[in-house]
């Protein structure tokens, strides 16, 4: 089976590097688990939080499983036609805007924390 460590370092140079960044990030500071899901990394605690997508521009998508419910004030988000995922692209770690990256996160983990994910199926 795949981990997540295998995963990224079976990525190009330029997504590794942006794979790695937001791994720890996500792991370390925001203390979220972490599984190879749909191929891809997924991040949860309670549910899943979100996901680091690799692009085929060589960059990577932080995807929020639930980012219809965020309130998107930072306005990094995007959900590029999708109706429940909404996620910021990020191409090079200089430009990361990592003071609104990290609210989002936040925002996003007190969502997992205190509202029940509800199916709308």
């Amino acid at each position: 089976m795949l981990t997540v460590d295998d995963f990224i370092y079976q990525q190009e140079a330029k997504q590794r590097e942006l794979l790695l960044y937001m791994h720890q990030l996500l792991t370390d500071e925001f203390e979220l688990q972490c599984k190879i899901r749909y191929k891809i990394p997924f991040y949860d605690r309670k549910t899943w939080i979100c996901y680091l997508n690799p692009l085929k521009n060589q960059g990577i998508e932080l995807a929020f499983v639930r980012g219809n419910e965020l309130s998107n004030e930072q306005g990094l988000l995007s959900s590029k036609g999708r109706k429940q995922v909404y996620g910021v692209e990020i191409q090079e770690i200089a430009d990361i805007p990592l003071g609104s990256l990290k609210e989002v996160l936040h925002e996003a983990v007190l969502l997992d924390d205190t509202t029940p994910y509800a199916s709308k199926r």
